[in-house]
């Protein structure tokens, strides 16, 4: 399958070459490496990847790039194939596929120098995959007092706030427990996170209504920042922390993975 084309280069710095034009009527891909890395399963997860792409009519190099940490979804508008092509591959795969200019749209085909009748060659290397939302063994929490967080079905926490004064001191509780690696002092975190004013309810800030989660490094002011330190992949925590003024801020943190060096944005 897809004999058409020749993957080469190490893995990470992808190069593609053409044995014959390439036009395809739907997206057509498949593994030529495959990892044993964690899965794309939803297009909410955050991937890095390096990709090559060619013009399937004259083989023609078009793009050789290595796009920073971002969610799958953010490239559907613009290449729906690409989205196609790596979801339900996992992290250390190599996937070469061919996609018609119809699944990509028309600023993105233009932006490549396609026409309508003309195809694309792709090389994915998927080099990081990340959780679309912690998903770490629940934990029991007998502290009262402490506000509740309730989770949509794509992992998405909703917070209820007790009916009672803000703590005076600060409250860190593990309400789930990943399996993946432990944060080490110096590493960058990559998390989703909600933030809720404790006397008024409302959110004040948060990583799932922006539509991209965050890197979190050691030195952030953030207030959760130094929680994260010995925290593996995969947990959640509630952090509540107190103001000088009798308020709170609540933080639901989901830590989706760390990141490499290079990938922090």
């Amino acid at each position: 399958m897809l004999d058409f084309a020749q993957a080469s280069g190490t893995f990470g710095t992808p190069a593609l070459t053409l044995k014959a034009p390439v036009y395809v009527d739907h997206t057509t891909y498949t593994d030529t490496e495959v990892g044993t890395g964690r899965q794309i399963t939803s297009d909410a997860q955050d991937v890095v990847f390096s990709i090559a792409i060619a013009n399937g009519a004259t083989g023609q190099s078009l793009v050789q790039a290595a796009p920073p940490v971002q969610p799958l979804s953010s490239w559907h508008s613009s290449y729906e194939g690409l989205v196609t092509a790596m979801m339900c591959a996992t992290e250390g795969t190599r996937v070469v596929a061919a996609i018609p200019a119809r699944e990509l749209s028309a600023a993105g085909a233009q932006d490549l120098g396609v026409t309508d009748d003309q195809s694309i060659a792709v090389a994915i290397d998927i080099k990081k995959v990340y959780l679309a939302a912690a998903d770490g063994t629940p934990q029991y929490n007998d502290r009262r007092g402490m506000p509740s967080v309730v989770l949509a079905p794509g992992g998405r926490p909703g917070v209820i706030v007790p009916d009672a004064a803000a703590p005076s001191d600060r409250v860190v509780e593990v309400l789930k427990k990943g399996d993946g690696p432990q944060v080490g002092s110096g590493d960058t975190a990559r998390v989703q996170y909600t933030g809720v004013d404790w006397n008024t309810r409302k959110v004040t800030n948060s990583t799932w209504e922006n539509g991209a989660s965050i890197a979190v490094a050691p030195n952030s002011d953030l207030a959760f920042a130094s929680d994260l330190s010995g925290m593996t992949v995969g947990s959640q925590l509630l952090v509540v922390a107190p103001s000088s003024d009798g308020d709170a801020t609540i933080y639901v943190v989901d830590l989706l993975g760390i990141d490499d060096p290079a990938a922090t944005r």
